[in-house]
């Protein structure tokens, strides 16, 4: 992998003898775990500017209609989260020279306070080809990490590394972004209240008004905290369920509605498999947005898409069956993977993936995708097949776990939007499918042969740090939480990740043994979430030794006021707070403080407060649940236990606290006529 540095350049063609299409990774790293940033792409033409609003890429304005940008959000890794982005540059407007990617700060945060900042670019495989780390951020609240333009008829690269102390404003006027104040609330409508083809806008962002003198264009991002573009566009209304339908007209509970997809009938793991992929392809055909979602990530062109499955392709002398295959022509290029499916908590065997990718190499295919109850650790699939390097055409082998695959049909349907009310419909119609107990799609449901013997380790206190066993159990909490972090941010709408706070560049095994180390000291497994929007990073902490689990957040004191009436606001806000919520004050410089339940501070809220006037840092709410004992999903079980936590937390806590500002760029919207 090629290292650049500041102002460097490199033409793509040197790089890879494939680069039509490209992966694209921003990262940093915070010492508290909590810094973020948000990442942004321009589409520049040849007089420096953007042709107009709609080549301004962000989170709420992820893809472009021609498929050549898609931003698919944050991807968990061994050091935190990385923004991922692919461009298809073989469907790149002949109009665009240049693609500017950027990433931005809010509420006076700076990248200096990041750090390890630094841009990525992979091939279409995942390899990595090239990096640029950037080292003298300062002050900066915007920053170019650096930008793919056009020489002839190559594609180069530039390693920018620019900053902006004045934010994304800045930045974006730079290129030609007009900006201005005006925005008015459009709410959000219901599938039940959408028309068959509705024109409006994407539900829950402000809207623009079209000028009288001014024609009427596609929506227009726009900045927050700055002057608004004025390029007022009209874009298809985008259709969301809401969580729960009217009133059934079924005469009682007994009753069940009809299902696109049933599952009652479902016996074996075999036919588990094959309806769930067949169910989950044929979806993935009919629903471009889901399908684009999905198949962006491994490096598919955007194009038209078909879905086949139970293939026959020649193997040696017996023929191999994949259990689908996903095709994507793009300007009569194909693009092919091949796809094997587990459900039901069954393994991938290596043996039949390793097959897979020699059939794929052979025959020209791009990749092979797994699908399983397991969810991937360090973007690697859960299975040991060797990759040979030697064969001139590569293949990119890819894991998808069906915690994931159900997370992307909820945002699409319960937050983000699809174009009509039947693709929703056919979501829908999937989303039950999967959450089904037959389907055998739960995601991760076990914790695995370690768990017990870790267990008994622990109760009788023989459990040695460097038990391979205690090593495991690490490994699937990590599995468990970021399995935990798909489900509820799918519920919220609202990115969620796990923390890691090691030292970029640690190896994950020697982080896990570290972790395993800690276990076998203390008996405790901790994970922290961070929730976009919240004050903090949500705390779980699992102790196998009392056999309860705590789930916890600390809260920033505000920055003017009065502690008392710090107290009363916090109290006040907790209104509707489980009684047994723990508040302990976390004095500066000391830890922790007085604390109580919320029961005993509800009348006395200034109990809470240091008698010795002790300058106050934040508070820290916690609740305490007994733990599943048992290593599956049952209602005894651990992985049970650990979600109703969390739930419990969320809902009765952290909802009725105060967000934290959130000033990010926002896709505006016009209603037509």
């Amino acid at each position: 992998m090629l290292e650049m540095v500041k102002g460097a350049n490199v033409g793509l063609d040197v790089l890879s003898e494939d680069i039509s299409a490209v992966v694209l990774s921003l990262a940093w790293r915070s010492a508290t775990g909590d810094g973020d940033a948000d990442v942004s792409l321009l589409l520049v033409g040849g007089d420096g500017k953007v042709r107009s609003d709609a080549d301004f890429f962000f989170y709420n304005n992820p893809a472009s209609a021609d498929g050549s940008v898609q931003l698919l959000g944050k991807t968990p890794t061994a050091d935190g989260s990385e923004d991922r982005i692919t461009l298809d540059l073989s469907a790149m407007s002949s109009g665009v020279e240049c693609v500017v990617l950027a990433a931005s700060r809010y509420g006076g945060a700076r990248f200096g306070d990041l750090d390890e900042l630094r841009i990525t670019l992979a091939d279409r495989t995942g390899e990595p080809l090239l990096t640029f780390s950037i080292d003298d951020a300062d002050t900066e609240s915007a920053f170019i990490f650096g930008e793919l333009y056009r020489r002839g008829e190559a594609w180069k690269f530039r390693a920018v590394g620019q900053g902006y102390a004045s934010g994304l404003a800045g930045l974006a006027t730079d290129f030609g972004i007009d900006v201005d104040d005006a925005s008015e609330e459009e709410p959000e409508v219901p599938v039940a209240e959408a028309a068959p083809a509705p024109s409006a806008a994407v539900f829950g962002t402000p809207a623009m008004k079209p000028s009288a003198t001014q024609p009427e264009q596609p929506a227009a991002p726009k900045v927050v905290g700055v002057p608004e573009p004025r390029r007022p566009r009209t874009a298809k209304k985008k259709v969301v369920l809401p969580k729960t339908g009217g009133k059934s007209l079924a005469e009682n509970d007994a009753w069940r509605h009809a299902r696109l997809f049933p599952v009652p009938s479902l016996k074996s793991d075999r036919e588990r498999e094959m309806r769930a992929t067949s169910i989950l392809l044929s979806v993935m055909a009919q629903v471009p947005e889901y399908g684009r979602r999905l198949t962006a990530a491994f490096g598919a062109p955007a194009g038209r898409t078909e879905t086949f499955t139970e293939v026959s392709l020649p193997h040696g002398d017996t023929p191999k069956r994949p259990d689908g295959v996903i095709r994507v022509e793009r300007a009569g290029k194909l693009w092919t993977a091949l796809v094997e499916t587990k459900t039901n908590g069954n393994a991938l065997r290596a043996a039949q993936v390793q097959d897979y990718m020699d059939i794929a190499a052979r025959r020209g295919y791009e990749a092979v995708i797994t699908l399983s109850n397991d969810v991937a650790l360090d973007g690697r699939p859960p299975v040991d097949v060797k990759v040979d390097g030697r064969r001139k055409h590569k293949v990119a082998l890819w894991h998808l776990s069906w915690a994931e695959v159900a997370h992307q049909a909820q945002m699409l349907i319960r937050h983000e939007g699809v174009g009509n009310a039947a693709h929703a419909w056919l979501l829908l119609e999937l989303l039950q499918y999967l959450q089904h107990e037959n389907s055998g799609c739960h995601g991760f449901q076990n914790m695995g042969p370690a768990w017990v013997p870790v267990r008994k380790g622990i109760d009788e206190e023989t459990l040695c740090q460097g038990d391979p066993h205690a090593i495991q159990v690490v490994e699937s909490w990590e599995r468990l939480v970021r399995q935990v972090c798909l489900r509820l941010g799918g519920e919220l709408g609202q990115k969620v990740l796990p923390v890691q706070r090691a030292k970029r560049g640690t190896d994950p095994h020697t982080r896990r043994v570290t972790l395993a180390n800690h276990l076998c000291e203390d008996g405790r497994l901790h994970a922290e979430l961070r929730i976009d929007g919240t004050q903090g990073a949500l705390s779980l902490a699992a102790d196998l030794r009392t056999g309860r689990l705590r789930t916890s957040i600390d809260i920033p004191a505000p920055e003017q006021g009065y502690p008392l009436t710090w107290a009363k606001r916090l109290i006040r806000q907790l209104a509707e707070a489980p009684a047994d919520l723990h508040i302990e004050t976390l004095i500066e410089g000391q830890g922790g403080g007085p604390r109580g339940t919320l029961e005993r501070l509800r009348p006395e809220p200034a109990d809470i407060l240091p008698r010795d006037g002790a300058q106050i840092a934040g508070f820290r709410l916690s609740l305490l649940k007994g733990m599943g004992s048992t290593r599956g999903n049952g209602d005894s079980g651990f992985i049970r236990s650990v979600d109703d936590a969390v739930d419990r937390f969320y809902t009765g806590v952290v909802a009725h606290l105060e967000r934290r500002p959130a000033k990010r760029p926002q896709l505006t919207e016009t209603t037509a006529g």
